[in-house]
C-alpha cells in the first residue's frame, strides 16, 4: 500500500506502513510540568458583606473584594503600540467603573472550548472579585448547552435561530449574541399589516434560575434584562416570581431594538416570562446583573471560526453592544478552522478574514478593547500516535499577527500549555478530554488562571507607571 493511503469511493484508507508495524512510532509529549505546577486555581476569597443585604441592595450590589496585584505572569498579552494604547485605555474605564457605580461589559466570543461556561466562569470570578460586578452577564433566550452558570427551561414552542449554523432568521437579527429564540416562526407580513388577522395567537414561556454550581458573584444577582426586538404587532409578558406575578407587559411593537427590566432587592429565584402574541419578537437574551461593575458574557458558537459578524443586521448589533456598554470583546477562536487548512495560502486567507472580524466588532463598539485567545494544541491521529495538527503552529502565527495589525492583543494559548505535542500530556494528567481537543473543567480552570496572570499582570504595569 502506498504510505498515503488510497481513496476508494472518496473516503481514504491508511494502512500501517512495514516499518512502523516492526517499528511503531513513539508517542510525543511536551514536559508541560512547570508550566501546571504552581498554578493555584483554588478561589479562596474573603466573604464579601455587601452581597449578603438581607433588606435590598439600594444599588450597592457589585463592589469589588480588590485583591493584590503580580507584576508577572508565565505568559503575556501580545500587541504593537496601537494595542497597548488601547489597552491602557480600556484600564482607564476598569478601574473607576465600581468607584463611579457605573456598568461596563466583557463579551467572551468562543468555540466549543467554552461551551457552558469553561474558562468564561473562572475568568469572569477573577475580574468581578478585584474590579466588581455580579451575575453571569449575558445569557442566551433558550441554552441548548449544559451549563453551570444558570438554570433555564423554556417551552417546547420556542424555537433557537442563530447566525452561525442551524435554524436561521431571515432578518438577521440577531444581536449580540448572535441567537435569538422566537415562539412563532417569521411570518410575511404586507406592508400594512392586513394580513394579521389571518393569524392565530400563541404563547411560550422561559424560566431563568441561578446555578447553585456556578461560582458565588455568578450566582448573585439582582437585575434582569431582556433584550428584544422585530416586535410588530400586540404582545403580551406576564412575570411570575417563583410562582406569583409580579408583572404584566405590552412589549413595544414598532419594531425596534428594546429591553425590557426588572430589578430586585436581592438575588429573584426563579423568574418565568410568558408571552403570548399572533407573532413572536425576537427574544435576544437575557442578562443577569448585580447594581454595577463588570459583567462578563459567555457567548459560545459552537462550529464557529468567529468569522460571522458581518452576516448579522449590523445595527440591531450596534444597539445591542451600546445598551450594555461594550467596553472589552474576547474572541476566542481558531480551533474549527485548523483541522481544514490544506496549505499555508488558507491560514494566510483566514487570518485576512479573522483580522476582518475584529476591525468590525472595534468600528461597531466605538473603538472597544479586543482581545484575542488563540487555538489550543490540537491532536490528530497518524501512526498510532497524537500530533499537533500540521497547519496549527503557523495558524497561530498568522492570526498574532493579524490581531497586532488590527490594534488588538493576543494571548498564544498554544504557547501557554506548552506548544508543540503538549496536547497529550493535558490528555494524560487529565486536563483535557479523550478527543484531544477540548479541555477538561480542571485543564480550563489552569488555562483560564494563566490568561488572567497575562491579563492581571498588565493591568498592573499600567497602574504603577500611569501618569
Amino acid at each position: 500500500m502506498p504510505d498515503d493511503g488510497v481513496k476508494i469511493a472518496g473516503m481514504q484508507f491508511n494502512f500501517l506502513t512495514q516499518e512502523n508495524f516492526i517499528h511503531p512510532k513513539k508517542q510525543e509529549k511536551a514536559d508541560i510540568t512547570d508550566i501546571i505546577a504552581d498554578i493555584d486555581t483554588s478561589m479562596v476569597i474573603e466573604d464579601d458583606p455587601l452581597v449578603k443585604h438581607q433588606n435590598g441592595s439600594h444599588g450597592e450590589l457589585g463592589a469589588p473584594n480588590g485583591g493584590k496585584l503580580i507584576d508577572s505572569a508565565a505568559t503575556s498579552l501580545q500587541m504593537n503600540d496601537a494595542g497597548l494604547k488601547n489597552l491602557y485605555s480600556f484600564f482607564e474605564i476598569l478601574k473607576k467603573v465600581s468607584a463611579k457605580k457605573e456598568k461596563i461589559s466583557i463579551l467572551h466570543y468562543g468555540d466549543s472550548q467554552i461551551e457552558g461556561d469553561r474558562m468564561t466562569g473562572y475568568i469572569r470570578e477573577r475580574i468581578q472579585n478585584q474590579f466588581g460586578g455580579n451575575g453571569p452577564g449575558l445569557i442566551p433566550a433558550t441554552n441548548v448547552y449544559s451549563t453551570v452558570a444558570f438554570e433555564q427551561s423554556y417551552s417546547e414552542s420556542f424555537v433557537r435561530y442563530t447566525g452561525f449554523g442551524g435554524n436561521a432568521l431571515q432578518s438577521k437579527k440577531y444581536g449580540a449574541m448572535i441567537s435569538v429564540a422566537r415562539f412563532t416562526p417569521e411570518y410575511e407580513l404586507d406592508s400594512t399589516l392586513s394580513n394579521a388577522d389571518t393569524l392565530v395567537e400563541q404563547s411560550g414561556w422561559i424560566e431563568i434560575a441561578p446555578s447553585r454550581s456556578a461560582y458565588r458573584r455568578a450566582r448573585t444577582y439582582n437585575n434582569v434584562v431582556m433584550h428584544y426586538n422585530s416586535c410588530i404587532l400586540p404582545t403580551k409578558l406576564h412575570v411570575y416570581q417563583n410562582g406569583t406575578l409580579i408583572h404584566e407587559e405590552d412589549l413595544m411593537n414598532d419594531g425596534e431594538q428594546h429591553v425590557f427590566r426588572l430589578s430586585f432587592p436581592d438575588t429573584p429565584g426563579k423568574l418565568r416570562y410568558e408571552f403570548k402574541g399572533k407573532m413572536s419578537p425576537n427574544i435576544c437574551g437575557f442578562s443577569l446583573e448585580g447594581d454595577y461593575g463588570v459583567q462578563v458574557s459567555n457567548i459560545a458558537m459552537r462550529g464557529s471560526s468567529g468569522t460571522v459578524f458581518g452576516r448579522v443586521d449590523q445595527n440591531v448589533l450596534r444597539s445591542m453592544y451600546e445598551s450594555l456598554n461594550t467596553e472589552l470583546v474576547i474572541m476566542q477562536f481558531g480551533g474549527n478552522s485548523v483541522p481544514f487548512f490544506e496549505d499555508s495560502a488558507s491560514v494566510e486567507s483566514f487570518a485576512r478574514y479573522f483580522k476582518s472580524q475584529i476591525n468590525r466588532i472595534k468600528r461597531l463598539n466605538d473603538g472597544a478593547m479586543v482581545i484575542v485567545i488563540g487555538p489550543s494544541d490540537m491532536s490528530v491521529l497518524e501512526d498510532q500516535i497524537y500530533v499537533t495538527y500540521k497547519f496549527l503552529p503557523y495558524c497561530v502565527e498568522q492570526m498574532k499577527k493579524a490581531t497586532k495589525d488590527a490594534g488588538a492583543a493576543y494571548w498564544d494559548l498554544f504557547a501557554a500549555m506548552g506548544g508543540e505535542n503538549s496536547m497529550p500530556s493535558w490528555v494524560e494528567k487529565g486536563l483535557a478530554g479523550k478527543d484531544y481537543i477540548h479541555f477538561s473543567n480542571a485543564g480550563s480552570k489552569i488555562a483560564s488562571q494563566l490568561f488572567y496572570d497575562a491579563f492581571l499582570a498588565e493591568y498592573s504595569k499600567w497602574e504603577k507607571n500611569k501618569p
